[in-house]
């Protein structure tokens, strides 16, 4: 599969591509990956900027991953589904796939993920795009787990396991694949196998 990531650093911290890479290639899937990022970007900023849209015309992917800055769906649903229909737009005359990764609130706000929730939810509903709970995920893991922290320090971005996690939920929403079992050492990171069936128990559950 070869998938173009447009986001920012929520989707760049720890190499989340990277991760999604080995699980799928512990599972046997080939993937290949481009990352356009900026920080702090929005959708439509990416839109603006035009390299996002040139890569998706190149024809040169299968699946397009889309994250939204992190507030913003909280804030401006509006605008975030708008940028959206436009990126789903040029996604689908290329022939490709829309993929939304749904991020999670921050640490000190968890009530706000429910706007990301409806909001993620209702444009995949209305583009009929994969979506990929993470936020979801986050939420009723950290309901029953202290330990590991998601959160980085500074409540917003994601620790180590934070996006190890979220890389497991995505081989299951994007590959059909249970991440438990998988042994693919990660740096820092010792938690694998309690986030990986984490993962799979929360995303069977849904």
């Amino acid at each position: 599969m070869r998938i173009l990531y447009v986001g920012n650093s929520f989707t760049s911290r720890n190499n989340l591509p990277g991760l999604i890479k080995g699980l799928a290639g512990a599972r046997g899937i080939e993937v290949e990956h481009k990352l356009i990022s900026a920080g702090g970007a929005s959708l439509r900023q990416h839109l603006n900027a035009g390299k996002a849209l040139e890569a998706i015309a190149s024809g040169g992917f299968d699946t397009v991953v889309l994250q939204e800055q992190s507030t913003l769906p909280i804030k401006s649903p509006d605008r975030f589904r708008d940028s959206v229909r436009d990126f789903d737009a040029a996604i689908s005359a290329a022939g490709l796939r829309t993929v939304l990764y749904q991020t999670w609130a921050r640490r000190n706000a968890p009530e706000t993920q429910k706007a990301l929730t409806d909001a993620y939810g209702a444009a995949a509903l209305e583009l009929g795009a994969t979506l990929v709970p993470v936020g979801m995920v986050w939420e009723r893991f950290l309901a029953t787990h202290d330990e590991p922290a998601l959160h980085d320090a500074d409540n917003s971005h994601p620790a180590l396991a934070g996006s190890y996690l979220a890389a497991c939920v995505f081989l299951i929403a994007l590959f059909e694949e249970d991440p438990v079992g998988i042994d693919v050492p990660v740096k820092g990171l010792d938690t694998a196998g309690l986030l990986q069936q984490a993962a799979w128990d929360i995303c069977s559950s849904m």
